[in-house]
């Protein structure tokens, strides 16, 4: 039922991408360039609040978080369907990405204190949910949009339907496990104004820096993933003669191919995290750089390739850094993580955007997008630097990759 929730979660982060051109004769916006910042304007949304649910993760019933948040993600949709100019558009998306931001801190929380012992093949199986989602969102949209003749068809649906799933997941699911005496009771406790502050949450100067630098150096993969889906949308559509509904399908690609390769990589790194991430993100570098060279035919093998390797890099990311703290600090630790990387990571719609918009007529030609493919996949390259930082927050790994971690530079969070 996590995997659900997950799927609308990122379904919604990607259902404007085919729709960029019709939202933008629709609401009469100057460019294109407003149409891509409703989709960053939602990232943003959804990772400001990051840190804040990531304490209420860590002290309040996470069903309940969940169940809440899909239900204002799936309302800002609805919204946004409704939306007669840009100003109530860009309201909608922000009520939408705050519903958003309720998901990933309490989730994943949840997920690392229920499967401690497989984690990252846990977290993969979840991102099947995501997979569909992602899949979903740009494959639905797109057609929809098409078949009715409106954008806002598929985004109401979309949006409906978050809330519907809301309600059933807050019906049947089940509160998590209790963990016993002391722990409980320190884990439930109600939250206190220096958990919002992050006191006792690493444990000194040294430490901090290393984790914002290790962030910083991640936000450059976001950065670039969510870059792709906006680029390679436009440049369908401006260069190669894509509607919104064969557009859609080839974004969908990206993400389909994930719902295998999360849990089949996600399982291999309880093995061995560090080298099959290395090994993922220089997969996934070398088709984006390939992706505007190759002919039609050609691209939509290449997306699915990119989209195999690049989205099974989450999974193991998240398993990588919730061995490296222990369940109280979880979900502050990640819902922090999450908003430095992901608050750079979504600047790339608005980003690729003005890129594009200042390519004037140049936009209709294929070459022309070149460069910028080319500055994404050297980005994913100098991301490979978060991972020496990340192994510096973690013991090294008994024989074989097996067994629990323990932080070697948190480990003394415990006492704190």
């Amino acid at each position: 039922m996590t995997g659900v929730l997950h799927g609308f979660t990122h379904l919604y982060g990607v259902a404007l991408l085919p729709l960029y051109l019709q939202i933008q004769a629709d609401l009469k916006l100057r460019g294109v360039e407003q149409a891509t910042l409703l989709v960053t304007a939602m990232g943003l949304a959804y990772l400001l609040p990051s840190y804040p649910l990531g304490v209420m993760a860590d002290r309040v019933s996470r069903k309940k978080l969940l169940a809440i948040g899909l239900a204002v993600n799936g309302l800002g949709f609805a919204a946004l369907a409704a939306a007669p100019g840009f100003i109530w558009a860009l309201l909608s998306v922000v009520v939408a990405g705050i519903g958003g931001s309720f998901y990933h801190p309490a989730a994943t929380a949840l997920i690392a204190r229920l499967f401690p012992e497989a984690r990252g093949r846990a977290l993969g199986l979840v991102g099947i949910g995501a997979s569909v989602g992602f899949f979903l969102g740009p494959l639905y949209c797109g057609w929809r949009a098409m078949a009715a003749g409106s954008w806002r068809v598929p985004v109401a649906e979309v949006g409906v339907a978050g809330m519907v799933a809301a309600g059933v997941f807050a019906w049947l699911a089940d509160d998590e496990r209790n963990l016993p005496g002391a722990d409980e009771a320190r884990i439930r406790a109600r939250p206190r104004l220096a958990d919002f502050l992050g006191r006792g949450l690493l444990p000194g100067a040294g430490v901090w820096v290393l984790f914002i630098t290790m962030c910083l150096a991640f936000s450059l993969r976001d950065f670039a993933g969510a870059a792709m889906g906006t680029a390679a949308s436009l440049f369908l559509q401006n260069a190669h003669g894509f509607s919104s509904k064969t557009a859609g399908l080839a974004l969908s690609g990206i993400f389909i191919m994930s719902a295998l390769s999360n849990p089949l990589f996600g399982h291999l790194s309880d093995r061995g995290r560090f080298r099959w991430l290395t090994f993922v993100l220089l997969a996934a570098a070398a088709l984006m750089s390939v992706f505007p060279r190759v002919t039609v035919p050609w691209m939509v093998p290449v997306l699915l390739a990119y989209g195999f390797f690049f989205m099974a890099s989450y999974p193991m990311t998240e398993a990588a850094l919730m061995d490296a703290v222990p369940d109280h600090v979880r979900g502050r630790i990640f819902g922090l993580a999450l908003t430095i990387t992901g608050l750079i990571g979504n600047l790339s719609h608005w980003a690729v955007g003005g890129w594009v918009q200042r390519l004037g007529a140049g936009a209709a030609s294929a070459p022309q997008y070149r460069p910028l493919f080319g500055v994404l996949s050297l980005l994913v390259l100098a991301s490979l630097t978060a991972l020496p930082l990340l192994r510096r927050l973690r013991r090294d790994e008994p024989p074989g990759g097996q067994g629990r971690s323990v932080p070697c530079s948190l480990q003394s969070i415990d006492a704190t």
